[in-house]
């Protein structure tokens, strides 16, 4: 491999990680609200670095990327697809965006691989989301995580529905199998 060319894909790498930082800043709230406020509001940050994504250029640029949303939830997706392409139908004549054939809900289900730790109105909804575009996640040692109890904890996310165990199964291993190749 030539020297042009590896440094031509090391500015390549370099540009994607620019791409996909978000300028997002994280949601605040009074200054002298308690840590739980920021704990509360830790999806909602999510929510607005999907959105800056969404509306990055990197899936143009990069139409085979992948990425992963963790420790957000799912259970606002179905309402931010909604809004995605409601906005994007009303405004796009002044905003200028641009999403080719396809609605921006398309574009990020087909690149984004969504994450929950625990989430019983997600899992409610997983199939409205889509059952193979989600990941159980458990996030140890952080203190959002359900470990030791991770199981328990799952089953009475999904006890609330009527999922299939091969739909369980896709969401608390098979998909991240198939996503990240293992």
């Amino acid at each position: 491999v030539s020297a042009g060319k590896v440094q031509a894909a090391q500015a390549a790498k370099e540009q994607a990680a620019r791409d996909m930082r978000s300028n997002t800043k994280l949601v605040t709230t009074a200054a002298d609200a308690p840590i739980d406020v920021m704990i509360v509001l830790q999806p909602m940050n999510i929510v607005q670095a999907a959105a800056d994504l969404i509306h990055s250029p990197v899936f143009k640029k990069f139409p085979d990327v992948t990425v992963a949303l963790s420790e957000g939830g799912i259970g606002w997706i179905p309402y931010f697809l909604e809004r995605l392409d409601h906005s994007y139908s009303v405004h796009k004549a002044w905003t200028g965006a641009d999403f080719g054939s396809k609605m921006p809900s398309e574009v990020f289900m087909e690149h984004v691989v969504l994450c929950f730790i625990s989430d019983a109105v997600g899992a409610r909804m997983a199939r409205d989301i889509g059952v193979d575009r989600i990941t159980v996640e458990i996030d140890y040692p952080h203190s959002d995580t359900t470990w030791p109890r991770a199981p328990e904890r799952l089953a009475d996310d999904f006890a609330g529905t009527d999922l299939t165990d091969d739909e369980i199964n896709r969401m608390t291993h098979l998909n991240a199998m198939g996503f990240f190749s293992y």
